[in-house]
């Protein structure tokens, strides 16, 4: 199994900004298409952004023209920055395989997003 560790979230207040760091346990994202998640009290785990190897990008319409998603050119870490953000943007986010679980990723701890009003 591949394990992913999740970085960078914290508290801020509305219109802040983050970026959120994924490390994979090897070169996976060489070979898959990775996406940020989310999952929000009372809400089901959403995606949010997506790379696919040939680096298109796309993203939830509720994140659109605020959270950019990249990737580093070893390939071993994926990158969430997001500007703008809103109270509705609170939530734990992870990274995972596009689908989640694909190539044999594990979902790790998350980190956790609070942005306050």
């Amino acid at each position: 199994q591949v394990q992913f560790v999740e970085s960078g979230g914290g508290l801020v207040q509305s219109g802040g900004s983050l970026r959120l760091s994924c490390a994979a346990s090897r070169n996976f994202f060489s070979s898959y298409a990775a996406g940020w998640y989310r999952l929000a009290p009372g809400k089901q785990r959403e995606v949010v952004a997506v790379i696919n190897n040939g680096g298109t990008t796309r993203y939830a319409d509720s994140v659109k023209g605020r959270f950019t998603i990249s990737r580093d050119n070893a390939k071993t870490m994926v990158y969430l920055q997001m500007d703008n953000l809103k109270p509705e943007d609170t939530a734990v986010y992870y990274c995972n395989a596009v689908p989640p679980g694909w190539g044999g990723g594990s979902w790790g701890q998350g980190t956790q997003v609070t942005v306050s009003s």
